[in-house]
């Protein structure tokens, strides 16, 4: 499965967030990387804010270009505002629920915990990240794997309530997917009309 492996402080540093988690590079230098990024930037075109929005959607949710291109044209078929419908397809992936489930503190780890078929989908092991989870299925640890030190360290002391669309039962790990969330209820500081805007030429 295609996925970017490169350095990750580097791309929070270029937009100026911790969009892969706490990061202590990003803490220690927070300004651009590269041999001129603490000198006067250039100002950015119209294009380049747009592009540079998309490209933060891409990283935080690790998704790539085409799968991303794809989850676009879906949003534009689909009822509703692009932008936020758009926002609403990649927070119904499986592995960004496992993360907002906390059973991973980063989407990259929660990704790997699906990958490696730690993770369950209404009782059945799911190893396609990518999935598209739907209201009222229920996401859950494999029973062999409730043990695994990384998991219930992630777990402990997570405030499953802060996101509303998704129910924790800590008695048998598993959480269910209720509805898709509101734009409101999406913490991800993503300005999504940028990337309709940048689509739309």
């Amino acid at each position: 499965m295609a996925r970017y492996i490169g350095p990750k402080s580097r791309i929070a540093r270029k937009f100026g967030e911790a969009i892969f988690g706490p990061d202590k590079v990003l803490a220690k230098k927070n300004y651009p990387p590269g041999q001129h990024g603490q000198g006067r930037r250039k100002k950015t075109s119209e294009y380049g804010i747009q592009l540079r929005e998309k490209q933060k959607a891409k990283y935080t949710y690790g998704v790539l270009e085409k799968q991303f291109r794809n989850m676009y044209e879906k949003a534009q078929r689909t009822k509703g505002v692009t932008g936020e419908v758009l926002l609403q397809l990649l927070e119904a992936r499986l592995d960004n629920l496992v993360y907002r489930l906390g059973m991973s503190p980063t989407r990259s780890g929660a990704r790997q915990l699906v990958s490696h078929k730690h993770i369950t989908v209404d009782g059945k092991v799911l190893n396609i990240a990518s999935c598209h989870i739907k209201p009222g299925q229920v996401i859950a640890v494999r029973e062999k794997d409730k043990s695994m030190e990384v998991i219930n360290t992630s777990l402990e002391g997570f405030n499953h309530s802060k996101y509303p669309w998704i129910e924790w039962n800590a008695a048998s790990m598993s959480g269910t997917f209720l509805h898709i969330p509101e734009r409101e209820d999406i913490p991800e500081n993503i300005k999504e009309q940028l990337i309709v805007e940048l689509y739309s030429k």
